[in-house]
């Protein structure tokens, strides 16, 4: 009988400083595809046409607890990509007792930055979302999906789905 594998910690990395015990969860990008229906003549029905990434598709919300400044000076880059994000996870299975490295790494700004409410003598947490123009999954070192808006890269368990798009653009 099989066990899955269950998240046992996570941490966080913000521009490579470590937000060991101040991170408190972490809601990847929902990784959605733009689709439209196109119901041709002779068809019988509708297929759906992928036309890359959703609007809303990179967008990660994460949760870290008490006061850091460091997300605040964040709040007003200028440029897309100014805040790497690096999610470092621990997946272990109870049956095996193997532990898988699952890492998302992400590139963006961050659009909002939700403190709650701060009342003396409770806890206090923030709520930050932060709109991604990169991210990439690797699983135990080995890169799983790589997504990058800007320069028109999208790559699936290593195939490179929109290397023939970039070629037929000259951005190879």
């Amino acid at each position: 009988m099989g066990m899955p594998s269950k998240l046992k910690n996570l941490n966080l990395y913000n521009n490579g400083s470590s937000y060991l015990g101040v991170v408190s969860s972490f809601t990847p990008p929902s990784l959605a595809r733009k689709t439209e229906a196109w119901r041709g003549g002779g068809m019988i029905g509708a297929a759906k046409v992928d036309f890359g990434m959703d609007d809303d598709a990179m967008q990660a919300q994460w949760k870290i607890g008490g006061y850091v400044r460091q997300v605040l000076a964040q709040f007003g880059a200028r440029t897309l990509d100014a805040t790497q994000l690096r999610f470092a996870q621990a997946y272990q299975n109870d049956a095996t007792n193997s532990v898988d490295n699952v890492e998302i790494v992400l590139r963006g700004r961050h659009s909002e930055i939700d403190r709650g409410e701060a009342k003396a003598g409770e806890d206090t947490e923030w709520n930050i979302t932060t709109e991604c123009v990169y991210y990439k999954e690797t699983f135990n070192g080995i890169t799983v999906l790589e997504i990058d808006i800007m320069n028109a890269v999208y790559k699936v368990d290593g195939n490179d789905i929109n290397e023939g798009i970039r070629m037929a653009l000259g951005l190879l």
